[in-house]
């Protein structure tokens, strides 16, 4: 049934491009009204930035310079500069971290299954469990080793990239967006969820004090423009570049989102992101034979509607652009 409905969605807009006049425009203006449309059951504010990584072609853009929370999307910045410190031998791969028990933040590996001192990992296993499975206690070893926020900030900056800030780790933007107390963050939401069992629901609804903080923010454009510099070799070393990208190949969070109504074997690189009424997924989407790869974000936010739904639009817009940058490349 979802591949029927990436169908039904696909015709209209395929419908457009191959009825186009030859000599006319590409209709990225047809394209942007269709992506839109599928934009509003999200109830919400979105954003879409899309190009062809080779330049051919128009670009997407949909609300792509406006300011989105970057949730679990910032995580890209941070591997970023740590290959970025490996390819100048300021850190090796190799490198074994102990993991502090005190440093542990919520989420779905090292937090929940490695519960007792005596941890260490990797930084390259450190970067695999961050990119493949948005692991936050990982994310803030590996922040602290590329020198802090400001550090992953003015590393971006350095690529000639505005529009993306990283202000805080995930224990920060956690304990802001749930007013946890002060201490080690494992301590504090564990007093908090004493205090409110039910805490946790809130990570799912909207916090507007949060969605109109700048902090931890990128706009589409910026986002997609640090993928591209990535995929297209002008952002790390050769071998660091593979190594990454590989990462994002195997990401293991976002089956609900571009790739869900993609074409079955369709490869893609993407880091996703989730808090409050945001839901992102952002990456690069390989398309058949000599068509090329195209960039894509897609950022949600202040939206209401269930997550499901809510991943559903992206998956929407992902087929779509796919759709667009495959049928106009034909042309």
């Amino acid at each position: 049934m979802p591949r029927l409905k990436a169908l039904a969605l696909a015709l209209p807009l395929a419908a457009a491009v191959a009825a186009a006049p030859l000599s006319a425009e590409p209709p990225a203006e047809v394209a942007q009204a269709e992506i839109a449309r599928l934009a509003l059951p999200a109830k919400g504010v979105v954003g879409v930035a899309a190009w062809r990584l080779d330049g051919k072609g128009p670009v997407i853009s949909i609300n792509a310079g406006q300011s989105f929370p970057m949730a679990s999307t910032f995580k890209v910045a941070v591997a970023g500069a740590i290959f970025a410190k490996v390819d100048r031998g300021e850190l090796s791969l190799d490198r074994m971290v102990e993991i502090d028990p005190e440093r542990h933040v919520v989420s779905e590996v090292i937090a929940d299954r490695f519960i007792h001192p005596g941890v260490s990992l990797s930084v390259h296993n450190l970067i695999e469990l961050m990119l493949t499975q948005s692991d936050n206690s990982a994310t803030d070893v590996l922040a602290d080793l590329a020198g802090g926020p400001e550090a992953v900030t003015a590393w971006v900056r350095a690529q000639g990239i505005e529009g993306l800030r990283v202000d805080r780790d995930t224990a920060g933007i956690l304990r802001d967006f749930f007013g946890l107390p002060a201490g080690p963050f494992p301590a504090a939401f564990e007093q908090a969820l004493k205090a409110e069992p039910d805490i946790e629901a809130k990570a799912s609804r909207i916090n507007p004090r949060f969605d109109d903080d700048l902090r931890d923010t990128t706009t589409p454009k910026a986002m997609a423009s640090l993928l591209d510099r990535l995929f297209n070799g002008r952002l790390l070393s050769p071998a660091s570049t593979r190594l990454m990208i590989a990462a994002m190949e195997r990401n293991r969070t976002g089956n609900g989102r571009i790739r869900a109504r993609l074409p079955r074997g369709t490869l893609v690189a993407d880091k996703t992101g989730t808090i409050g009424g945001s839901l992102n997924d952002v990456g690069v989407i390989t398309l058949p034979g000599a068509a090329g790869r195209v960039v894509l974000a897609v950022f949600i936010k202040k939206s209401s509607v269930p997550f499901e739904a809510r991943e559903e639009v992206i998956a929407d817009i992902a087929r779509s652009i796919y759709d667009f940058y495959l049928f106009e490349g034909s042309r």
